[in-house]
């Protein structure tokens, strides 16, 4: 099952964070948000489907999440958890812990913001749009 969010980059994208990485509906973005990839998403997780929501409930699930920018990729793989809510109306966050809040998407991912390849995070801040695949398999 694939959930599909369109963003956008923005000037004060630094992908500096070692733990988390997210995406934000939010139409801005300061400096201190040094986990952000992109903002203006197109989904956010209180909006994914239900059975994709369950699939990522199972301590089983590898939920894999596709980063595209232009002809760069790159792909950030993590876990399901039982907690896992995806109440957020807000913004998404891949997780390197196994911390779960109502944002988190995926916990054990094996990049945060600070493990983005170097050039899709400059193409970001240049404010090129992002497209990112998630997909759950349980």
């Amino acid at each position: 099952m694939k959930e599909r969010v369109e963003a956008r980059g923005h000037e004060h994208v630094t992908a500096e964070h070692a733990s988390t990485l997210e995406l934000t509906s939010d139409d801005w973005l300061t400096p201190a948000g040094d986990c952000i990839l992109a903002i203006e998403a197109t989904a956010v997780p209180s909006e994914f489907d239900a059975a994709f929501v369950e699939a990522c409930r199972s301590e089983e699930a590898t939920i894999t999440a596709t980063l595209r920018v232009g002809d760069r990729e790159q792909t950030v793989e993590g876990s399901g958890h039982p907690e896992l809510t995806f109440g957020s109306d807000r913004s998404m966050v891949a997780r390197t812990s196994d911390y779960v809040d109502d944002r988190t998407v995926m916990v054990g991912a094996d990049a945060a913001a600070a493990g983005v390849d170097r050039e899709l995070v400059a193409a970001l801040a240049s404010g090129n749009k992002l497209e990112c695949i998630l997909e759950v398999e349980a």
